[in-house]
């Protein structure tokens, strides 16, 4: 999608990332609350989309932000699980799209889609 796309979608109510190299936008419950979903964007198309913190009642099928880590393992299987500092992303690619999974402190913490030549660390 183009940044038209995304605000005809979402809306032109969002924030604007300052220290992201890529334009990021997020889109929060609450103004100045990190709460809901963020958009990055590459040479004018939706490169990344992903949650923001762990918004309540958000899910993938079965797994509901929360569960403990190893129910990811459980409903895909293993995954390949990538470093991003104070968290992990355990990522499962088909075609060119990695869907992907935040663990943080031992628990599902976001999801996140992005094309599969992106990284997947935000």
């Amino acid at each position: 999608m183009t940044p038209p796309q995304v605000q005809r979608a979402w809306g032109t109510s969002y924030g604007r990332c300052r220290k992201c190299s890529a334009t990021t936008w997020y889109f929060n419950y609450e103004k100045f609350h990190a709460e809901g979903a963020a958009v990055r964007f590459r040479n004018g198309r939706v490169d990344a989309v992903w949650t923001l913190w762990k918004p309540l009642g958000w899910h993938a099928g079965a797994l509901t932000l929360g569960a403990p880590a190893p129910a990811i393992t459980t409903q895909y299987g293993a995954l390949v699980t990538i470093p991003c500092g104070s968290y992990d992303a355990r990522v499962l690619t088909h075609g060119g799209v990695t869907s992907t999974f935040y663990v943080y402190g031992g628990k599902l913490w976001g999801f996140g889609l992005n094309r599969s030549s992106a990284s997947p660390c935000h």
